[in-house]
């Protein structure tokens, strides 16, 4: 069965389609060059004309990939409460520069940060007995590096808080 992403049954669309389409994706939502450059694949959008209708979108801002890292930082950390690590690591696979992606993450406020991470381990915690077993400890420690989180910060929250 094929997918109906599947390139060869996508109708390929105008140049001017394509920009209009993408004007109005990138007004609704942050976008990066990555993800820009997929969708216009997708599209059957020639190289030559697809770094035309690039090179528009960033001249005129609706393309902005310092903006599209905060966004995705402040988003991860917050809602899906991510690490910086997990975080960084999906920001280099949409191809972000790595200078912006520190930029990025050294905006991320410390103090919520763990106060994130704290949340996230009593939850986690909440149905295992007290005093935590050393199992448990380590339970706890393998999740929060499992979501991004620095072993040293984890394991120092879940000395002090959990």
């Amino acid at each position: 069965m094929m997918s109906k992403y599947n390139n060869s049954t996508r109708k390929k669309i105008s140049v001017e389609t394509a920009l209009m389409r993408l004007e109005g994706l990138c007004a609704r939502s942050e976008q990066c060059e990555t993800e820009v450059r997929r969708k216009l694949a997708t599209w059957q959008i020639e190289a030559a004309d697809a770094d035309a209708i690039l090179h528009s979108l960033k001249s005129r801002r609706y393309v902005d990939d310092s903006r599209y890292a905060q966004a995705f930082v402040r988003d991860k950390y917050r809602f899906s409460q991510w690490g910086r690590r997990k975080i960084a690591m999906a920001l280099r696979q949409k191809r972000i520069d790595g200078d912006l992606i520190d930029v990025a993450i050294d905006s991320i406020n410390e103090d919520e940060y763990r106060e994130i991470l704290r949340r996230v381990l009593a939850s986690k915690a909440k149905n295992m007995s007290r005093p935590l077993s050393y199992e448990d400890r380590v339970r706890l420690l393998r999740y929060a590096v499992s979501r991004g989180y620095e072993a040293s910060l984890a394991s120092e929250v879940v000395k002090k808080n959990i």
